[in-house]
């Protein structure tokens, strides 16, 4: 189940070339960082254990040294006498242990500082550790210089040292460890023995460095090959895939021009049924002002027949072509009048009709201040007369009262024409807006009509097509609160 619902919300997403590329560079990017973080925390270590280690090593070889120099001294003179002893063998043996620390590349310096009566003797051979013993040695000089560094540190501890006969050491420059152990031969206190030494692990360091990095250098070259093969595998799942998706949007983008050129085509039929019904009309007010033609009605009627004569030209143009081309809709050569459109269907379309007084009546407030728009004028005809129909047939009632008001909102620079009636209204479920944000009212094959036949709901889907969707108008319809309905026109002058 939860793997199910992962390969869902992955799916979701659609990855590219150039994510798996910023995908692979990240983590090509953070594979570096983490090598250089961890050459860099390997380093702090090692160098953290290297200054224990050195410490450890370097006060090891100096317990050392003088635990020897304490052996050495207490069997060379335990229950005998110097003078049973042979100089040279005293002298000796004592140099063997100075002269071993001393070819040591660590230690730098080395020397027995004995207190004896209140008097510090400095010893660095076996020749003054014998003179010493024979009382001929002198006490330590300041003004030598030699060992002073020794006598100092010995100085400022001698009373520490005495007491606690315990180790001290100091560090000198990070590198150099000055050490000074108690030298009790025989478990008498005599002073201390002092061991400059700089111990050397660089090799050592250098050597694990080097083979971090060998390590590193193969698993970040591993870690990239594979990831290079990856990119090169998923590049080529992406790329065919991306073929077929371009496949699949060249038959979706080919099915779409199917689709619209049959809606196209479907609408063009609508039109044609509806401009065809309308010249049929038009032609017979033609017919009957030819036969009522007389010198006294001359120029009224030649004016009235030509503007028929232009609509059924019109009639006869969208007929010919189901997609027109835009500038034959809206053309800033067009200056049309709506409130003289509105005045003329009224006036020789819909009150020409025999049965007219028994039918509907019309109410006309129309704003003369009204700017003039760039639609043909017979377009404009073709929205408003169906929207006036819709009033007659949709009323079911013996009379119905049409109003008809163009008002002009200066300030914003809008037109706004409006039909209402006094009707029943419009059905409020083709009041309700559709998937497409459209009211149900302005869709195809939708009717207020109460009689449905098969050519019905077409009136107000083609003056929404015309006027939306060819002029870029705007056109609402609703339900009044005491009854009837209205239709709402906006328009943004230009």
């Amino acid at each position: 189940m939860i793997k199910k619902k992962l390969l869902k919300k992955f799916s979701q997403y659609r990855f590219e070339i150039k994510h798996i590329t910023i995908f692979f560079t990240v983590l090509i990017i953070f594979q570096i960082i983490l090598v250089f973080v961890q050459k860099s925390s390997l380093g702090d270590f090692l160098t953290e254990t290297q200054n224990w280690y050195k410490r450890y090593s370097a006060e090891r070889l100096a317990i050392i040294t003088s635990t020897s120099m304490e052996l050495l001294f207490e069997n060379l003179f335990l229950n005998k006498s110097i003078s049973e002893l042979e100089d040279s063998k005293i002298i000796y043996s004592f140099n063997v242990i100075f002269k071993q620390q001393l070819i040591q590349r660590a230690v730098n310096d080395i020397c027995l500082i004995l207190v004896k009566d209140r008097r510090l003797y400095v010893i660095d051979s076996g020749q003054k550790l014998e003179a010493y013993l024979n009382g001929t040695l002198q006490p330590y000089d300041e003004n030598s210089g030699m060992h002073s560094k020794a006598v100092h540190l010995f100085l400022s501890v001698k009373d520490r040292m005495r007491s606690s006969e315990v180790i001290y050491s100091t560090l000198d420059k990070e590198e150099t460890f000055n050490i000074l152990v108690p030298f009790v031969p025989d478990g008498e206190y005599l002073g201390v023995m002092y061991l400059k030494i700089t111990p050397d692990f660089s090799f050592l360091t250098e050597e694990i460095s080097a083979n971090f990095d060998k390590v590193s250098l193969v698993y970040s070259s591993l870690i990239f090959i594979g990831l290079i093969a990856i990119f090169f595998v998923s590049s080529q799942a992406v790329k065919e895939r991306n073929e077929a998706q371009a496949k699949l949007f060249d038959e979706h983008k080919e099915v779409l021009k199917q689709q619209i050129r049959f809606e196209k085509e479907s609408l063009f039929t609508k039109r044609i049924y509806h401009t065809h019904h309308k010249a049929e009309k038009i032609m017979g007010f033609i017919k009957d002002d030819v036969r009522h033609l007389d010198p006294e009605n001359l120029e009224e009627v030649k004016e009235r027949v030509i503007t028929y004569s232009n609509f059924i030209s019109r009639i006869i143009y969208d007929m010919k072509w189901y997609d027109q081309e835009v500038n034959t809709i809206v053309n800033p050569m067009f200056h049309t009048d709506i409130n003289k459109v509105v005045r003329f269907i009224i006036r020789y379309v819909f009150l020409r009709i025999s049965s007219k007084n028994d039918m509907f009546e019309f109410d006309v407030d129309l704003d003369d201040s009204l700017p003039k728009v760039h639609v043909n004028e017979f377009v404009v005809w073709e929205i408003l007369e169906p929207l006036i129909q819709n009033s007659i047939d949709h009323g079911n009632k013996k009379l119905i009262k049409i109003n008809i008001t163009t008002k002009y909102d200066k300030e914003n620079n809008m037109s706004y024409i409006y039909i209402s009636d006094n009707g029943v209204g419009i059905k409020e479920e083709l009041l309700l807006t559709g998937e497409k944000g459209i009211k149900k009212i302005f869709l195809e094959n939708e009717t207020t009509k109460i009689n449905i036949s098969v050519n019905s709901g077409y009136g107000c889907y083609i003056a929404y097509q015309m006027a939306v969707c060819r002029c870029g108008w705007e056109l609402n319809a609703e339900n009044l609160p005491s009854e009837g309905c209205m239709f709402t026109m906006k328009i943004k002058n230009s």
